[in-house]
């Protein structure tokens, strides 16, 4: 042994001190690429400084993108010059690459940025909602502290025509199976209206994050409210009192008790 024990370090210290794990350690051992000096008297592996040198170099190719036959080739014929140059060049042509890759997305972005944001005029004509701009002032004096009364502004203000399109035709199909439903005799707290209530829920989540409590919270205002109770009784007589009934049922096989929830 040509090192003194002190300098030697177990392969536990040597993962410590690189940042490595001992198993890769291990790995590039049986891989022919770094070799420990020595065992202690208990077997452990030992490296030496020239051993932690050589392993530093192996990280440092392996973050160039070399594979570790490359690296052992590298290390054994002693070209580095050569191999260094060689993935020079193959990191020049990916950084090429990747500039150009992140100019398109830049351009994306700035595309994304310069979009105008929808008024709320356009939004309430897009989803023929007279009262629209009512439900969003309302909404905001009640809501607007809530990190939810945030989240669903950022959202909806990232949202172009087409989307609002689709957010429309989605909710009036779910409206008209939840019509079909409840003229089809299901009852709240089924398995059915369960499924209906979840999608109703999921079909409010477009916007935020809406627990089973904060969907009952709603739900109350399509009964109380005269404007989203002629909404849902204009599609089916009783619609609002029966969906209220159903998300009321859902969130209690959730564990919510429909009449003390809070807008958690």
């Amino acid at each position: 042994m040509t090192e003194r024990d002190e300098d030697l370090r177990t392969v536990g210290e040597v993962a410590e001190l690189l940042g490595l794990s001992v198993r890769t350690l291990h790995y590039w051992e049986e891989s022919g690429l770094v070799t420990p000096t020595a065992r202690s008297w208990s077997n452990y592996r030992l490296y030496s400084r020239t051993e932690i040198v050589r392993l530093q170099q192996v990280m440092i190719y392996r973050a160039t993108g070399m594979n570790l036959a490359e690296i052992r080739e590298l290390l054994t014929d002693g070209d580095q010059l050569t191999h260094l140059r060689r993935q020079r060049d193959l990191l020049k042509g990916k950084a090429a690459e990747v500039q150009k890759m992140l100019g398109a997305v830049e351009r994306l972005m700035e595309d994304q940025m310069e979009q105008p944001t929808l008024s709320t005029d356009q939004i309430a004509a897009i989803l023929k909602d007279g009262d629209f701009a009512a439900h969003q002032e309302e909404a905001e004096q009640r809501w607007g502290e809530t990190s939810a009364w945030k989240t669903s502004q950022a959202r909806a203000r990232a949202m172009d025509s087409a989307q609002w399109e689709s957010f429309k035709a989605d909710l009036e199909e779910l409206e008209e199976r939840l019509a079909e439903a409840q003229r089809g005799g299901i009852t709240p707290g089924s398995d059915r209206a369960n499924e209906l209530a979840e999608e109703h829920r999921q079909s409010i989540g477009v916007f935020f994050p809406v627990t089973h409590a904060q969907q009952v919270l709603i739900a109350r205002g399509y009964v109380a409210d005269p404007r989203f109770k002629e909404h849902y009784d204009r599609r089916q007589p009783g619609l609002a009192q029966w969906l209220k009934a159903c998300i009321d049922a859902n969130a209690q096989a959730q564990g919510v008790d429909p009449e003390s929830a809070q807008w958690d």
